[in-house]
């Protein structure tokens, strides 16, 4: 098998490239990712003499860079990546539109030209919107964006739609809840905060703190991505989630708690706008259609999370003072 997969080397792209490799022996990887600042290819430092990884430096929203890096072909094509980060899209919309609709629409183009067997969108819960104090969202929720991030993706997905409709693509999408694991770029909430507790320095909280997420490891969500390439019906949406909701105050307390570190440190900003107060996923259909199971509990997961950024300290540091991006020139050189 040989999958084309975007966004490998950021934190759910990585994740899901090792995972891949690992249990798939007959698997070959093209990782394309444009390096932008959230892609790190210390992430892939294990993969680097690995015969069946080859990575591509490009965009996805490049029609020529697309079509020769798939080259002859690919049995799959696996769209990881994205500008995901939404204070990033308050401030500048552009870049969300520029990768997340317009790349997704030139991979289903490309997919279309040289017949891909699988085409998966990961997409996010955000498409639907915020929700009251009851309920979760399914796959039949209509989507409801409200932040200029979440809206890119509900485009890309309508997208991708459009290509099984009206083309045949095989195409599918996954909507996740919120990620946390293993190298995951500490502008997000979890590795934003036990960095900052390390160093001593303010944990800002939107708010009140008290908007809610649900929670899932990414080993969780990447075997969940494998069994729908592996299995999904194409055409359909599969949501996944973790099942552990939480009000993002409470996650923050407990990183302090397990670090020893002060309540005190917590520091209360002004909301972002437009900011969703509350996501929760009925991740039913993917547990019946294909059988997906998270393995990870929170408090498991969490403690583990943080075990890692402790022990990985000087990998945190590199990405916040810059200078992880020296890896391209020594592991890979320019191409």
């Amino acid at each position: 098998m040989r999958w084309f997969v975007t966004g490998g080397a950021g934190f759910i792209g990585s994740n899901f490239v090792r995972l891949a490799l690992g249990e798939l022996a007959d698997l070959e990887i093209l990782n394309y990712d444009a390096l932008t600042y959230a892609g790190n290819l210390e992430n892939l430092a294990e993969l680097r003499r690995d015969a069946r990884h080859r990575f591509v430096r490009g965009r996805i929203e490049d029609p020529r860079a697309v079509r020769e890096a798939m080259g002859d072909g690919v049995d799959a094509v696996v769209n990881i990546a994205a500008e995901s980060h939404v204070d990033r899209s308050i401030l500048d919309a552009r870049p969300f539109v520029e990768t997340n609709v317009l790349g997704t629409q030139v991979l289903l183009d490309a997919a279309s030209e040289r017949g891909v067997q699988r085409f998966l969108q990961v997409s996010t819960d955000e498409v639907y919107g915020s929700l009251g104090t009851d309920g979760a969202f399914t796959e039949s929720s209509p989507p409801a964006p409200n932040s200029p991030y979440s809206a890119s993706k509900a485009a890309a997905d309508m997208l991708v739609r459009a290509a099984w409709k009206t083309h045949g693509l095989p195409a599918l999408v996954t909507r996740c809840s919120n990620n946390y694991g293993p190298y995951q770029f500490p502008e997000k909430l979890i590795p934003l905060m036990v960095s900052n507790a390390l160093e001593d320095k303010p944990l800002p909280v939107y708010g009140d703190g008290l908007h809610v997420r649900d929670w899932i490891h990414v080993e969780d969500h990447c075997r969940a991505l494998m069994l729908v390439v592996a299995k999904g019906r194409p055409g359909e949406v599969y949501n996944i989630g973790g099942r552990s909701e939480r009000p993002n105050i409470e996650v923050v307390r407990e990183i302090l708690r397990q670090v020893g570190k002060p309540e005190s440190l917590i520091r209360f900003v002004k909301d972002r706008p437009g900011h969703d107060r509350r996501y929760a996923i009925d991740c039913s259909r993917i547990v019946r259609e294909l059988g997906w199971q998270p393995r990870w509990t929170f408090e498991k997961g969490l403690a583990d999370t943080l075990r890692w950024y402790r022990e990985h300290e000087a990998w945190w540091r590199r990405v916040k003072d810059g200078s992880y991006r020296q890896f391209y020139d020594q592991w890979y050189g320019e191409r």
